[in-house]
């Protein structure tokens, strides 16, 4: 079978989730001054789920359960998606800065991209595989101006932000084939439900330092879980089962853009020209990918034709 291009209302879901997924390093930026990075995650996620659990209790359609295995993989996906890469997430963030988080996420689309060919069997377009190594070194060229200007505690804050890529490939390949038949909803749920159980175990860590939040920190809390973790991933998840993981985060890139621009806003964190140049690079590894796929030609679609077939499409994770 040819792998067919994702539709628009596919992509500007995936666009969509970018839009609020860009806003979450500043805040739990702001947040990191009153919480620890694993309570921080529990109480987001634990929120989320609750949310999503009434959400699924209320849905008429939501289909059969997925059987015994599904569910292995889904949780499985919860955690290396939502519990790992948070867990990573929110220390580099801490060690780092927010806007090198948001750059450094270019990098993901290539670790999605080897995992995909490796586990998927997958050839790839030549522009896409061009953009995401474009999009790649950009984030190479913060990292190294991170590593310059802020020491040695932010070159291992990006270096942690990094491994969380690695987790996040993960949970997109082992998504796109644990999902099949299930809407975003029920996938949603079920890897959020696994994710909120690994933060609340592994946020025991920090129980000393635990306190009640104050308004503000409740509503950037309250922010992070429903418009980050429940919009973000029900949005991602729909985009997902409908294009291949690498074609939908290397569309994650457009999270830099904003990402940084929030970290200005929000962090008041200075805008250096190594950003601006890394984020430009990254653009246009994003514009390269997605021309790929808007505009596939006969020989294109043909190169995109799995090498396996019976390879079950469907949703995915943070």
């Amino acid at each position: 079978m040819r792998e067919r291009g994702p539709s628009m209302g596919a992509m500007g879901a995936v666009v969509a989730a970018a839009l609020l997924w860009s806003s979450s390093y500043a805040v739990t930026k702001v947040l990191l001054a009153d919480l620890g990075p694993l309570s921080i995650g529990a109480v987001r996620f634990t929120v989320a789920a609750v949310l999503l659990a009434v959400m699924v209790r209320l849905d008429r359609h939501r289909g059969d359960r997925p059987d015994a295995r599904q569910r292995r993989q889904l949780y499985l996906c919860g955690l290396l998606g939502i519990t790992v890469y948070f867990v990573l997430e929110n220390v580099g963030v801490d060690l780092s800065t927010a806007s090198d988080a948001a750059l450094i996420v270019a990098t993901y689309p290539l670790m999605t991209m080897l995992l995909e060919l490796a586990v998927l069997r997958v050839r790839l377009p030549p522009l896409r595989v061009t953009g995401v190594l474009l999009a790649t070194a950009g984030a190479v060229l913060v990292v190294h101006d991170g590593a310059r200007i802020g020491g040695s505690a932010r070159w291992l804050g990006d270096i942690i932000l990094l491994l969380g890529g690695l987790a996040w490939a993960g949970y997109n390949v082992l998504g796109k084939r644990a999902s099949a038949g299930h809407s975003a909803l029920t996938v949603t749920y079920y890897q959020t439900m696994a994710g909120a159980g690994g933060f609340l175990l592994i946020a025991l860590l920090e129980a000393g330092s635990w306190r009640m939040p104050d308004v503000t920190t409740s509503s950037l809390l309250v922010y992070l879980a429903v418009a980050c973790s429940v919009g973000g991933f029900l949005l991602y998840n729909y985009g997902l089962r409908r294009m291949a993981p690498s074609v939908a985060v290397n569309i994650l890139n457009l999270v830099p853009v904003f990402g940084v621009l929030a970290a200005v806003i929000i962090n008041g964190e200075p805008f250096r020209l190594a950003q601006a140049v890394g984020g430009a690079v990254i653009v246009a590894g994003v514009a390269l990918g997605l021309i790929e796929r808007r505009v596939p030609s006969p020989t294109e679609r043909t190169h995109c034709e799995p090498l396996t077939r019976g390879v079950a499409a469907g949703p995915a994770r943070h």
